[in-house]
């Protein structure tokens, strides 16, 4: 039995969003966003719009990358992760399980956010 190679989901304004398996790892990255061939993207991570994850980036189990977010070379999402929209995480910076990030927050180039933080706005 074949695997689906594409997943849709109907956003909250009616627009639908194609999500395909990314080839490593598997995970789904919808189709207006750029994940580079070797960035890692655990089976239930996902992806949104818009957004860009760099070269090794490694998204655990649980991961979601939000619309226009940004996640830098090397950096690592932990499991149950939230990078809020447009947030940008910095090359190698570490987001340890649980963490959140608040849409348009930068976390410096390698940071380490612990496990359930929340990372907001000053």
């Amino acid at each position: 039995m074949a695997r689906r190679k594409h997943v849709e989901f109907e956003d909250d304004d009616g627009t639908m969003l194609r999500y395909v398996q990314h080839p490593n790892g598997g995970g789904l990255v919808e189709r207006g966003a750029k994940v580079h061939p070797t960035a890692w993207v655990a089976p239930t991570a996902y992806v949104d719009p818009g957004a860009r994850v760099g070269a090794e980036a490694h998204l655990d189990d649980g991961a979601w990358v939000d619309r226009e977010a940004v996640v830098a070379a090397r950096a690592r999402i932990g499991k149950n992760t939230h990078v809020g929209p447009g947030a940008v995480v910095g090359r190698g910076a570490r987001l340890r399980d649980g963490a959140k990030v608040a849409g348009d927050v930068r976390v410096p180039d390698f940071a380490v956010v612990g496990p359930d933080a929340f990372i907001h706005a000053a």
